[in-house]
């Protein structure tokens, strides 16, 4: 009996060889895990991945600081900023006032909020709150943002032109002349 030949009943171990495989490949994965790791900390020191030798602005970059980017360049960060203040209105506002009173526009050059309430009465409550309502977005959004609050109240019914209308009369009121 040779001694590469295992004894009957017993199975063979790995040999010298295939524990040096093993162990190869278990050094070369972990190689590997290093170096991705050490990568990915390489490029966040350098501040993500870049196009070139140098970082310019075309450089790839994360989608928030791409949004944040393009709203300073635009000069959009007073509407973006009423914009959250419009998804976020039932907290500003309250639930109740929230559902009955909606946030219409916003008009930057006046500084202007107007918004549509669906009665006469809450309507009468927003602008009885307006001041304070006023002065709660300026907090938020920084002082001198919203001047005034304009509130609309339920519209009327459409006006009808009928066939029996005389053409540039203004309805019923119109007298003779």
């Amino acid at each position: 009996m040779s001694t590469d030949e295992p004894a009957p009943g017993k199975t063979p171990g790995p040999t010298g060889v295939d524990l040096a495989r093993v162990a190869l490949r278990a050094a070369k994965e972990q190689a590997r895990a290093r170096g991705d790791a050490a990568q990915q900390k390489k490029q966040a020191r350098r501040g993500g991945l870049r196009s070139g030798a140098r970082a310019d602005r075309r450089d790839p970059m994360a989608l928030g600081a791409a949004i944040n980017r393009l709203i300073t360049e635009r000069g959009w960060e007073t509407p973006a900023a009423v914009g959250g203040v419009m998804g976020r209105w039932p907290q500003i506002v309250g639930e109740d006032l929230a559902r009955h009173c909606v946030p219409q526009r916003y008009d930057e050059d006046e500084r202007v909020l107007t918004v549509q309430c669906d009665s006469t009465a809450w309507a009468t409550q927003l602008r009885l709150l307006a001041p304070q309502l006023v002065a709660r977005l300026n907090e938020d959004l920084g002082h001198g943002t919203v001047r005034l609050i304009k509130v609309h109240g339920p519209g009327g019914p459409a006006r009808r032109f009928g066939p029996l209308r005389a053409p540039g009369s203004t309805g019923p009121g119109d007298t003779y002349g």
